[in-house]
């Protein structure tokens, strides 16, 4: 009952009102952009030499605002936004018209999930890994070799790493696609020829991730297991004559990871962030780059689509992670 009362359901009340306002700042800060989407819609059409009256520009105005729903006060469209979202209704996209909002962030978002999560599964695992025996045998040669290409790595800016691997692997040596998710052309299909081609343009963007998310978690843990490791608990299982390979497995890889379980929590909330950059970098198809156009074009819809299907996405994610948590550590079951 105590686990219940002071750990599950702040958990929930926190996701509850993490979801909540973070849609409510969705909603607020697109329409603090100083570009009007619906007089950049009609600027665009004039621009391409149709001719439309005073009277016909006001009804098309009109007729915009009530169709995206930007018709009334900021409070009529916060309401109307809501009643919108809880219909799973995000409307059409301003500059994609008649494209729904569903449809684009349905097509963009398994390219994203791919590459992200699966450079997450990677990096994550491998680099605590290493990291903690590099960091309870951090006398072996092999250690410092690691920990020294770890240290050249981490504070490298992703975008100038990114750019290194993309001439070095693109075009210096022309072994990968420098852009794009497929060849062009290429219809998406369950076969290998498909997956092979998904999975050479994709080898580049995830390298770069698994590799600086890899060096960040290796350095972490090794620190973590190097404080670990000085416990008197650690200190008494070697004089009590327990073997070396049970130590680093059952007492200081075990304990140095539950800290690193709550690193990947918030880790998580970084995805979409890393997204952008990597997507533009490497001009790989995803939520990344469709959001860096939404905001460009001030996209509301597409906007508000795509932030609100990560903050729930995510906050999901961190809320399993919370509720595993006590099966990490049985402390949490009974504070």
């Amino acid at each position: 009952m105590n686990f219940v009362k002071r750990y599950l359901i702040p958990r929930l009340i926190q996701y509850l009102l993490v979801i909540f306002l973070g849609i409510t700042a969705v909603f607020i800060i697109p329409r603090l952009l100083p570009n009007d989407p619906v007089n950049t819609m009609i600027g665009v059409m004039q621009a391409r030499g149709q001719q439309l009256e005073p009277g016909a520009i006001d009804g098309m105005v009109t007729s915009l605002k009530e169709m995206y729903g930007l018709e009334g006060s900021w409070w009529e469209q916060y309401v109307a936004f809501w009643g919108r979202l809880f219909r799973g209704d995000f409307g059409v996209s301003f500059f994609q018209f008649p494209t729904t909002v569903n449809e684009m962030v349905g097509r963009a978002m398994p390219w994203t999930l791919g590459l992200l999560l699966t450079a997450t599964v990677i990096n994550w695992p491998l680099g605590n890994i290493v990291g903690g025996l590099a960091g309870y045998y951090s006398r072996k040669p092999w250690s410092r070799v690691v920990d020294t290409i770890a240290m050249i790595v981490r504070p490298q800016p992703y975008y100038i790493f990114a750019f290194a691997l993309l001439l070095i692997l693109g075009y210096a040596i022309p072994w990968f696609p420098v852009a794009g998710g497929t060849e062009i052309g290429r219809k998406i299909a369950f076969n290998w020829p498909t997956i092979k081609d998904i999975l050479r343009h994709s080898f580049l963007p995830a390298l770069s991730l698994v590799i600086l998310g890899g060096a960040i978690n290796f350095q972490t843990m090794k620190l973590i297991v190097q404080n670990v490791n000085a416990e008197s608990f650690v200190q008494y299982a070697k004089l009590g004559g327990v073997t070396e390979n049970r130590i680093v497995g059952r007492y200081v890889i075990r304990n140095a990871l539950l800290p690193q379980i709550t690193g990947l929590a918030l880790s998580l909330g970084q995805i979409f962030s890393g997204a952008l950059i990597t997507e533009i970098v490497f001009s790989y198809p995803g939520l990344g780059g469709l959001l860096f156009n939404a905001i460009v074009n001030g996209d509301y819809n597409l906007i508000m689509g795509i932030t609100v299907f990560s903050i729930v996405g995510i906050a999901t994610a961190i809320l399993i992670l919370d509720l595993l948590y006590p099966l990490f550590d049985p402390r949490v079951r009974y504070t």
